[in-house]
């Protein structure tokens, strides 16, 4: 027996839980070219068939692109701090794919490694999410390539399988998942299907001797040369999680701001007597594949990386990780 529920039940739910001052994100159209992960107005937005894979990650849900640390006021020479505890709204994120899911455990880690981050802990914390198990996949798609699959649970609250007829089994994984789906569903003598998964594309611990044994080797140079370091690869991936933190001024609010940066910027390195230790692209190209392969599994025990394969899809020239460790796995 399982726990199932229509698409209409599925929608009238989530436009429940957006008039009740929630926060709802998930796949939208953004234009006729381009699905992301957004602030729900309306359940009807809400994309659930087809290939729906968003061009940005669930990352920005928990982890914001801009976000205020504290303001400040200026008076004389004193400075006054000026915090905002308000609470957070509830956060509901539907249809994320696994892939977008199994990102928070490893971003959880980042932000609990050395110092608890209570900016990120507060918004994981309110935040429950509810992810849609993949019945297809393109030719960017590896998840099965780094140890997980179309049908992970991990980073879930809540996994929906798409029965095919306008209905879905849903299986709550948390308490949290429970409290938004008890008394939602009906129970049925059905079960969905085993989910058809990309191939396995490269061995992962290929990549990682190589990133180890090779770090002046000539591959990173030539596959440097079609990069022009614009980033796109670190700020839809959903595990990249590097940000600076800046004062801004008067203009701004007076607050000091932590933003997302990427490894993949000529400046991310600069140092303030002009010294550059990656001062190249090809270097660049080769620490995003080092901390992905090598440094973060030496540190936490697992892939900085979950298959997703955004940073292909949206990369201007097709780069990324995919194209990349396919080619070293090659030899």
């Amino acid at each position: 027996m399982s726990e199932i529920i229509s698409q209409a039940a599925l929608r009238a739910l989530a436009a429940e839980w957006i008039s009740s001052a929630r926060q709802v994100f998930g796949p939208t159209a953004i234009n006729p070219h381009t699905v992301a992960y957004s602030p729900l107005n309306s359940a009807d937005a809400l994309l659930l068939e087809g290939f729906v894979h968003p061009a940005n990650s669930i990352k920005e849900v928990v982890f914001p692109r801009h976000e205020v640390l504290y303001g400040y006021r200026i008076e004389g020479n004193s400075v006054e701090l000026l915090d905002d505890h308000a609470p957070l709204p509830e956060q509901i994120v539907i249809a994320a794919r696994p892939c977008d899911a199994a990102a928070l455990p490893i971003l959880d880690r980042v932000f609990n490694w050395d110092f608890a981050d209570e900016f990120y802990n507060r918004r994981r914390a309110a935040t429950t999410v509810i992810t849609l198990a993949c019945n297809t996949a393109d030719e960017s798609c590896f998840c099965t390539s780094v140890g997980l699959g179309p049908d992970s649970e991990r980073g879930s609250d809540v996994l929906l399988f798409d029965l095919g007829d306008q209905f879905y089994e849903v299986r709550c994984l948390t308490e949290k998942g429970h409290a938004l789906f008890r008394g939602k569903t009906e129970t049925a003598d059905r079960t969905a299907m085993a989910v058809s998964a990309p191939p396995k594309k490269f061995d992962p611990q290929v990549i990682r001797s190589f990133v180890i044994e090779h770090f002046e080797d000539a591959f990173w140079k030539d596959h440097a040369l079609a990069c022009v370091g614009c980033g796109i690869c670190a700020y839809t991936c959903p595990t990249c999680h590097c940000f600076d933190i800046v004062d801004a001024g008067p203009s701004a609010g007076n607050a000091r701001v932590r933003t997302w940066d990427s490894c993949q910027f000529p400046i991310f390195t600069a140092h303030a007597s002009g010294h550059n230790p990656r001062a190249s692209q090809s270097s660049r190209q080769r620490q995003r594949i080092l901390h992905k392969f090598a440094i973060y599994p030496d540190k936490f025990g697992e892939i900085l990386c979950t298959g997703c394969g955004n940073c292909t899809r949206n990369c201007p020239e097709g780069l990324g990780v995919l194209s990349l460790a396919m080619e070293i796995d090659r030899g």
